[in-house]
């Protein structure tokens, strides 16, 4: 496969997933700009903790709060996707219901039972006649982002990451759980419109970092490893990976690793055939976790297996965040076209929805 083969590309992707990775930039400025109308009640700021339930690319927003946003995070976030409501779930939880599509079976069969503790429900899915969520919501008052995505051309939920993954920050910041400031976040998108020219198809091979990646990938199971406030951005890669290049891939956070994944090289012997290591690397990261990085990938290497090394050039945490939320949806893009497969379509997943039903 050719990835400088604009024809190719194009054939391979009639649902636009590449144009609507292009326009991400765009749905998070149509979020921001939508900010404005979000009206949350003053007495969900006095909650204790905030519990999220929101399925595969439905909770990635969550993913990114919790690491990017630590050092700002008033009060704990949990992340509880399916179909139970912990017990710890009363009327001191901002619950937060997340579903692009709003028919996600597994989170709309706890807003019943979240209301009846009495938690502070907020929501987010798109604006359609067909969401569930939607209409649970706007018959029971309950406030929330319901968002039209003029931006996702593809229609597929995961490409719409904009909305769901901005749009719950958004949402947790009027909630008064950390804040986001206008002009950062404008600066931010700014820089993505212009890291997306250097990423996108028509930058060649040569000067394309995305795909240079992408080809070093193929036919080995990569191993994805990050740190700190990009912990959240390697579960996000992963899951752009197994749905828009059908590849398999693992992830794996520093210090945890050093306490046991690494006596697990060893074996089975393919390791050293199979397996390859990306690190995402950044000089925000703790001096001791820079460290750590540096010898982890020595002792990989001494297992025989291979290790490539991206790092992260923004200059806040909230930067490298975006920076590596765009670079791994393209990464997930590139490697879909070098196994010639359609982005857009999810067919295991398809399939089970129909036999679960």
């Amino acid at each position: 496969m050719d990835l400088d083969n604009p024809k190719k590309i194009k054939a391979l992707d009639p649902g636009r997933v590449g144009d609507s990775i292009e326009l991400l930039p765009d749905q998070m400025r149509q979020v921001l700009a939508d900010a404005r109308l979000i009206k949350i009640p003053r007495e969900f700021s006095r909650i204790t903790h905030v519990v999220v339930n929101g399925m595969g690319g439905s909770n990635l927003g969550a993913r990114l709060a919790q690491a990017v946003w630590s050092n700002e995070m008033k009060v704990p976030l949990l992340i509880e996707p399916g179909y139970d409501v912990p017990a710890y779930v009363g009327k001191n939880t901002l619950y937060l219901i997340s579903s692009y599509s709003g028919t996600t079976e597994e989170p709309l069969s706890t807003y019943r039972e979240a209301r009846k503790r009495g938690a502070k429900i907020i929501a987010l899915t798109e604006d359609s006649p067909k969401s569930r969520l939607k209409k649970m919501i706007l018959k029971d008052d309950i406030p929330g982002y319901i968002f039209k995505p003029e931006f996702n051309p593809s229609g597929q939920p995961r490409m719409g990451i904009g909305y769901t993954a901005f749009g719950m920050l958004v949402l947790m910041a009027r909630a008064g759980i950390f804040k986001i400031a206008v002009r950062e976040m404008e600066e931010i998108i700014a820089k993505m419109e212009i890291w997306t020219r250097k990423l996108k198809p028509e930058e060649p091979v040569k000067l394309n970092q995305v795909k240079q990646l992408a080809l070093k990938l193929k036919n080995k199971n990569a191993v994805l490893v990050s740190a700190g406030h990009l912990a959240g951005n390697v579960h996000i890669a992963r899951n752009q990976l197994s749905e828009s290049s059908k590849y398999f891939s693992s992830y794996l956070t520093l210090p945890e690793l050093n306490h046991y994944s690494m006596e697990g090289l060893a074996n089975p012997p393919a390791n050293k055939k199979n397996l390859i290591f990306v690190f995402f690397d950044s000089k925000l990261y703790h001096p001791k976790i820079q460290r750590r990085a540096l010898l982890t990938k020595q002792v990989i290497k001494k297992n025989g297996i291979e290790v490539l090394s991206h790092e992260l050039k923004g200059k806040t945490r909230k930067e490298q965040g975006f920076e590596m939320l765009q670079f791994g949806e393209w990464l997930s893009y590139y490697l879909g076209m070098i196994y010639e497969v359609d982005p857009q379509k999810i067919p295991w997943v398809d399939w089970f929805k129909k036999q679960l039903k």
